[in-house]
């Protein structure tokens, strides 16, 4: 399925401003904001946040599977797609990052 067919499929973001990722020292590794070109990301991080309790290995590979067409070219064009770019490494080195939701007023 296509990343726009899955985007529908998933929870609405519209009471979110942003999500802060956060690590196991505490430090802020990542924020996606609600805005034009991070929205997409904002929905799928959410939705993982959602189902896993943070962005865990697990929640990290169902994302890429999510991201669909966009995995594979964040994979042939590495620092095109950062948030996807996380996932790999989250993934990869079996971290996890918790979430901090930012809503909207």
């Amino acid at each position: 399925m296509a990343f726009s067919d899955t985007l529908k499929q998933l929870p609405g973001v519209s009471h979110l401003a942003a999500i802060e990722l956060i690590d196991g020292q505490d430090g802020i590794v990542g924020r996606i904001e609600n805005k034009a070109g991070q929205a997409g990301s904002l929905v799928v991080y959410n939705h993982l946040a959602q189902l896993y309790g943070a962005i865990t290995p697990d929640a990290a590979r169902k994302g890429l599977e999510l991201y669909a067409e966009h995995t594979e070219d964040a994979r042939q064009n590495p620092g095109k797609h950062p948030n996807i770019d996380r996932l790999v490494g989250v993934s990869e080195r079996g971290e996890t990052l918790r979430v901090k939701h930012h809503f909207a007023v």
